[in-house]
This record gives structure tokens, sequence and C-alpha cells, in this order.
């Protein structure tokens, strides 16, 4: 018995409804690659990958991306929008108030309690978007010599 194999890049963004570019195919690789990049990042990888792109085709890529679920789209509060590829479960991230860096951080192992709310107003809550800010090693290690 042969293991499933995982659907190319191309088959992704078929199955997500969305035409297949040379360009869509590297912003997403791209994306998947980095570390939670803007989109100077991105279109700089992209280049690197397919030659000259617009930053507004960059944006246009990002947002049909966003939409159809292949990627996800953060932005800590006072910092550009950032994008990363890990999608589909409800991660949160830890920001520097520094240098900026960003890092994903899991929920609680087990139930989700961070989907609980005091008070759900009727919503039917499915996600929950939380942002964990401090010093990250490298800047509070500069700050302690």
């Amino acid at each position: 018995m042969t293991a499933p194999q995982t659907p190319t890049t191309a088959e992704e963004l078929r199955g997500a409804g969305l035409r297949v570019t040379a360009a869509r195919v590297a912003l997403l690789e791209t994306v998947r690659a980095g570390d939670h990049l803007g989109v100077d990042a991105l279109a700089s990888g992209v280049r690197d990958r397919v030659g000259h792109i617009s930053v507004q085709a960059v944006y246009e890529a990002l947002h049909a991306l966003t939409a159809a679920g292949l990627i996800r789209r953060i932005e800590p509060a006072g910092h550009p929008a950032r994008f990363e590829g890990r999608v589909g479960d409800n991660h949160h991230h830890v920001v520097c108030r520094s240098c900026g860096v960003v890092a994903d951080v899991d929920c609680e192992v087990g139930e989700a309690p961070c989907l609980t709310a005091s008070d759900d107003h009727g919503f039917s809550i499915d996600e929950a978007e939380v942002t964990y800010w401090g010093l990250c090693p490298g800047c509070s290690t500069g700050r302690t010599t």
C-alpha cells in the first residue's frame, strides 16, 4: 500500500478554485518557506523565483490566496501585515516590541480555552486571535548588557 501523495502547489491552487500562474505558485511557496514575511520580502522572494512582478500583483495574489484559505494574514497592532502558510488551526502569535519579530504560539493542549469568551454576545465563536507582546531573546539580552 502506498502513502497518499502530497498535492503540488498547482493542485492546491486548482483545488481552491484559483487559476494557476507562476507568480501564484512562487508566492504561495515563498509564504510557506518564510517566517511571517511582509509584502516587500514576499515580492523579493517571488522575484528571485520568477523574475519581475509588481508589488500590486503581489497584493492581488495575496488577497486571492488569503480569501481561498491557503495563507493567513496577520496584522499586529502598529505593524504592517505579515503572511504565513500555517492555516486551519487556532494558533496565536508573540511579537517583539523592539524589533517586530513574530513567532507562532500554540493554544493550550486539549480544550481551546481561548475560544470560551466571558460573554459571547450571542456569537457562535469559531476562532480567536490572541497576540502576546514582549521582547524576543535577542532584544532582552541587548537591554540587560
